[in-house]
């Protein structure tokens, strides 16, 4: 799924009216397991490096995957979560919660860029016959059937939020999942 939907979920699924650190976790947690593909493409390309060279051929690297691998595992974070739970952490606990929901989301829409979930046991890569993205495996499908989810739980967050900050990230959230898609498709038309 695209980041902001990974945010959606993860609030729809656990951000509560006047539970700051709750909501932070939630949205940190959803964030963290793309955390490592932001920093390292970012950093590649700030030094110049080709976007193809970085996402054709460095994202698949071994050095690259073995990071992937670590902030991508069902077990990595069930652990935390475990450690949450085990500490009595709501904080811990819901943001161990929401990078589940994010890789338990990202597992059957990736079809030839997954990442390794359960590592460590196994350094083996799902290839799903659908896509997030890639119009060659339904991404163009999928991509309706996100917006229209995330549109959907975008209305359930403005409705569980009365307050101006909450509203106004709510809509933040809903332009940064429409603007672009607005965007190319004035640009490519």
């Amino acid at each position: 799924m695209n980041p902001p939907a990974h945010l959606i979920f993860a609030a729809a699924a656990f951000a509560r009216p006047g539970a700051a650190r709750r909501n932070i976790a939630a949205l940190a947690g959803a964030a963290a397991p793309d955390l490592s593909l932001y920093l390292l493409a970012g950093g590649a390309l700030a030094f110049g490096i080709s976007p193809a060279r970085v996402f054709d051929e460095l994202y698949f690297s071994d050095a690259w995957q073995t990071v992937f691998a670590i902030d991508n595992s069902f077990f990595v974070w069930g652990a935390i979560l475990l450690i949450g739970l085990w500490q009595r952490s709501e904080v811990i606990a819901i943001f161990a919660g929401a990078a589940l929901l994010h890789i338990a989301f990202d597992f059957p829409l990736h079809h030839d860029d997954g990442r390794p979930h359960f590592w460590p046991l196994t350094t083996w890569v799902y290839e799903s016959p659908i896509s997030y993205w890639d119009p060659r495996a339904y991404g163009r499908w999928v991509s309706i059937a996100e917006v229209i989810a995330c549109l959907t739980l975008l209305v359930l967050l403005w409705r569980r939020f009365a307050g101006a900050p909450a509203r106004w990230a709510v809509g933040f959230a809903g332009a940064a999942l429409v603007g672009p898609m607005v965007l190319f498709g004035f640009l490519f038309s």
